[in-house]
């Protein structure tokens, strides 16, 4: 651990299968960390600490350290619900020296809607006044938005003992839904969100349906940020659909000067495209699905990708998001070329029924 890491914290981990699940912390978290896997134990690195792993006997025995308290909880909360998910229905437990204390975390923030716009005709903006916007500056792109029940005062999250989140549950419980941020604005206090609003009918859309009748005034909570950043390379190929249109234009408009940026952008037709601002040089080609085959609307973007990466430079910095479906050639492409985990960023953010 280094000098600046004053605050640590131990923990014990019983999954059933120790070293199949350090095999899935060092696979997730590469995208995201530093990671040096070791016989026996696994070392990782953020921005809010690091986490020293060994495997003994079964267990997993942790050792976490951070620059601040915030950071340490946040560091044990992030591998706490990792290692949950990876455990699945398997017997698990997992214990730490100190226990979390049960109080709101430390990284939701009360905001106040101030506005909300179209933007396009399936993009509406909503803007929100926020009394601290430094955290949003910077690496760490997505929030969570919390939504408490209209009528009722908001219980916000906090932490259970073994660091996962303690949600509201019952006539508490919150609307919860991930979306980036995609601008800040320092001078009014102000943090804005895109918010798809889903053409399909029948499909549940939340989220959407905030944006569709929020009114100035209304209180809620935003809890990060987090989720990444934006890239740090001299050339980034960008591609995605109106879902990652948000994330897409943030890393445009905050892209340092000279970075050269390609990126694809797939939407319905012409009137859900957006004058996007970038300090760096710009190719920018917009698809449009109004315009392709009958049964070809997965098939177009992912193959598009494809073709970009294929004409890239090796040290390009590949960022893709879009339905799950198109990601897959993507994933299978990157691997077979041997591109640089820590210079791509791929996910899918939504998936076709």
């Amino acid at each position: 651990m280094t000098q600046l890491s004053k605050f640590s914290l131990s923990g014990i981990a019983l999954p059933q299968n120790a070293e199949g699940m350090l095999d899935e912390i060092c696979e997730h978290f590469v995208e995201h960390s530093e990671v040096r896997r070791t016989t026996g134990g696994a070392w990782l690195k953020s921005d809010i600490g690091e986490a020293s792993i060994r495997l003994e006997q079964g267990r997993l025995l942790i050792e976490l350290a951070s620059p601040s308290e915030a950071a340490l909880q946040m560091s044990r909360n992030i591998l706490a619900e990792h290692l949950y998910y990876f455990a699945g229905e398997e017997p698990f437990e997992l214990s730490w020296s100190v226990p979390a204390p049960p109080v709101p975390l430390p990284n939701i923030h009360e905001v106040t809607v101030v506005s909300a716009e179209n933007v396009t005709p399936h993009m509406r903006r909503v803007k929100f006044a926020c009394a601290d916007v430094a955290p949003f500056i910077g690496d760490g792109i997505h929030v969570r938005l919390l939504v408490p029940p209209k009528g009722r005062a908001p219980v916000w999250p906090s932490f259970r003992a073994d660091g996962r989140i303690a949600w509201p549950e019952g006539e508490d419980e919150l609307l919860v839904r991930v979306y980036t941020i995609r601008a800040v604005d320092v001078a009014r206090r102000e943090l804005w969100i895109d918010f798809l609003q889903h053409p399909a009918e029948g499909v549940p859309t939340p989220g959407a349906d905030f944006a569709r009748d929020v009114l100035p005034g209304e209180r809620v909570a935003l809890m990060g940020p987090g989720g990444g950043g934006i890239p740090q390379s001299a050339r980034i190929l960008l591609a995605g659909d109106e879902a990652a249109l948000p994330a897409m234009a943030r890393i445009v408009a905050e892209v340092p000067a000279g970075t050269r940026v390609q990126a694809i952008i797939e939407v319905a037709d012409a009137a859900e495209e957006q004058p996007l601002a970038c300090s760096g040089e710009l190719d920018l080609r917009w698809l449009h699905r109004a315009c392709y085959p009958a049964g070809g609307a997965s098939d177009v973007l992912a193959g598009a990708i494809c073709d970009a990466i294929r004409a890239t430079e090796s040290d390009t910095y590949v960022w893709i998001a879009c339905e799950r479906s198109a990601i897959r050639p993507v994933r299978e492409l990157l691997k077979e070329r041997g591109h640089d985990r820590k210079q791509m960023y791929v996910a899918w953010y939504w998936e076709r029924q």
